[in-house]
């Protein structure tokens, strides 16, 4: 997908990106392929990949959630900046917060901050589950891409979240996911609203988004240590 075609893609989506926001978005293809010579941000170099893989997967969320109000959004792994800094970057109404744990990662996230003068977005170097300990019930909607399965994402990720707001995971492929995260969701007081699956462009591949809404409050006990978590999910 190249620039051309992934603005004509973008706009399939209702999204219609202005010339600035269009020279953003290249100017964080080009941060990201020369501090990934020096750092391990992303496997995913080449433009074309780049902007259908990161770029435009980023931008899907919007067939699950109206983006274009003003909200606030926290990306829980958000390793090189997808879906967060995308977002931020398209939806300027957006308050999006980006957490990562690893450092490195973290200082080429401040890197985009400053060289795109992104206003709206914070940056958070943090464990998701400390940081969802913090943040309880702070966020109106909450995402995360591929960090981990989903029985494990919804006790670190829907403390985040408001009631009534929700939790948005972006996976390429569910498996049996979805069945042995039945249990979690329950137990954190949500409902599972529908899966939307889709085909990226171009390659075909399959993406999922699983829109999650919270329907009340959380017990004051998770997160759980995220030992706790993996050895013995929900």
């Amino acid at each position: 997908m190249n620039i051309n075609s992934f603005y004509d893609e973008v706009k399939k989506l209702d999204i219609n990106l202005t010339k600035t926001q269009m020279d953003m978005l290249e100017k964080y293809y080009e941060l990201l392929v020369t501090e990934n010579e020096k750092i391990n941000l992303t496997t995913i170099t080449e433009e074309e990949d780049v902007y259908l893989k990161h770029f435009y997967d980023s931008l899907t969320l919007i067939k699950a959630y109206n983006l274009r109000k003003e909200a606030t959004l926290c990306d829980i792994g958000t390793g090189a900046g997808f879906p967060g800094v995308v977002l931020a970057i398209c939806f300027p109404n957006l308050k999006v917060t980006v957490v990562e744990s690893i450092r490195k990662k973290i200082d080429f996230l401040f890197l985009v901050k400053k060289e795109l003068d992104l206003k709206n977005i914070f940056i958070c170097n943090e464990r998701a589950e400390i940081f969802a300990r913090n943040n309880i019930e702070k966020y109106d909607i909450v995402t995360s891409r591929a960090m981990a399965r989903l029985n494990i994402l919804n006790e670190m990720c829907i403390p985040l979240v408001k009631v009534n707001g929700y939790f948005i995971p972006m996976k390429a492929n569910l498996d049996e996911e979805l069945e042995e995260a039945k249990s979690s969701i329950e137990i954190m007081n949500s409902k599972l609203e529908e899966v939307i699956t889709f085909n990226l462009p171009v390659e075909n591949s399959i993406r999922n988004l699983v829109v999650i809404k919270k329907l009340g409050n959380n017990k004051k006990r998770y997160p759980r240590d995220y030992k706790q978590i993996k050895n013995m999910p929900l």
